[in-house]
């Protein structure tokens, strides 16, 4: 989009024509490659001349900085302060934007090299059950581990989501005197440490109710990750509905109860779908939870109210903390599967979430 500024009187009573800040053409590329490489000459002298220091990342962070000095320089001097401002926030953003992408595209592509190659097909079919320790670290698999994993993560989002949205449509819908308590309870339930609440299970229900280590304890735990998450972004949905949707109904005689139901829910499925999937990647991956609750095993346990289970994060953080290469590897390829796991569940949720939404 072009920010285009309004006309201005000059000292000689005539209006300057509108001008366009983000216009951009040849001589604003040359400024922003010569501004790159004239950082890269500050940071090389800084490092390499005055101060004898060696380390990629410190001459990367010197190297910006130097960038970002002299375009701004560069910039005010050929387009005046405010376009200079307008385009040093261009760089930021995007530059802020790359890294991110960057950063995520490493992750990503290191646990995919890295457990790819000793991906099996007997991962899904075979547990660790009869796999000895000096076995390699493509025989077993991790079946024990998938089962547990979406068995809990299931049931946590079944416990959890209700709430959530029930507690998200008081808040934004409806209100009252506990709507202040309510948000307050929620966004402290955010900062909430997830061994704080694999802690919390381990003594409420493991312990005081006898419920022992089992799936269900777990997802009991993950549940109260998901919630505030949910709740949350929830809300920040639904306030996007347009109130004008909100009068129309209600102008047309229909009760409080029916314009939530059939015109701002499903208004705000797409953003509703993304509060599932943010709440699922809030929990899906926690560890410390299952240790306090599931505890672990090597064996498939389909009864997760029954006996200790297994799960994904729990099956890598074993098998990672081993002094056996052959575990290690074991451990990225646990690594990957949970991540294709976690891509196709949330593809499928939205691809889901849009089609409904198509179908209106």
């Amino acid at each position: 989009m072009t920010t285009v500024l309004p006309p201005r009187s000059t000292d000689s009573g005539e209006l300057d024509l509108p001008r366009q800040l983000t216009k951009w053409g040849r001589d604003d590329t040359s400024e922003l490659i010569g501004s790159a490489v004239a950082g890269a000459c500050v940071a090389w002298l800084a490092f390499a001349r005055l101060v004898p220091l060696q380390g990629a990342f410190g001459t990367a962070i010197m190297w910006f900085l130097s960038f970002l000095a002299i375009y701004a320089f560069v910039a005010a001097q050929h387009h005046g302060r405010l376009a200079a401002k307008d385009r040093v926030a261009t760089v930021l953003m995007t530059s802020t934007g790359a890294l991110v992408v960057v950063l995520l595209v490493l992750i990503i592509g290191y646990v995919v090299v890295r457990g790819a190659p000793n991906l099996r097909w007997s991962f899904f079919t075979e547990t660790l059950e009869t796999t000895g320790g000096d076995a390699p670290s493509t025989s077993g698999g991790g079946l024990h581990s998938i089962v547990g994993t979406l068995q809990q993560v299931g049931i946590g989002l079944v416990i959890a989501l209700p709430l959530a949205m029930v507690t998200a449509i008081y808040l934004n819908e409806v209100g009252g005197r506990l709507a202040k308590p309510v948000r307050f309870v929620i966004d402290a339930m955010s900062g909430i440490p997830s061994i704080v609440a694999g802690l919390f299970i381990y003594a409420v229900y493991v312990r005081a109710l006898g419920g022992g280590f089992s799936g269900f304890a777990s997802a009991l735990a993950l549940s109260l990750l998901m919630l505030p998450t949910i709740t949350r972004t929830a809300v920040e949905m639904l306030r996007l509905v347009p109130d004008g949707l909100r009068e129309a109904a209600l102008a047309l005689g229909a009760p409080r109860w029916k314009v939530t139901t059939m015109v701002v829910l499903p208004t705000a499925r797409s953003g509703l779908v993304t509060a599932i999937i943010l709440g699922v990647a809030r929990a899906v991956g926690e560890t410390a939870p299952a240790i306090l609750t599931a505890f672990g095993a090597s064996a498939l346990n389909l009864n997760p109210f029954s006996g200790a289970q297994d799960n994904l994060p729990l099956f890598v953080f074993r098998q990672a903390t081993s002094f056996k290469n052959s575990l290690v590897e074991r451990a990225w390829t646990g690594a990957f599967v949970l991540i294709v796991m976690v891509l196709i569940a949330f593809v499928s949720a939205r691809l889901i979430g849009n089609r409904r939404g198509a179908h209106r």
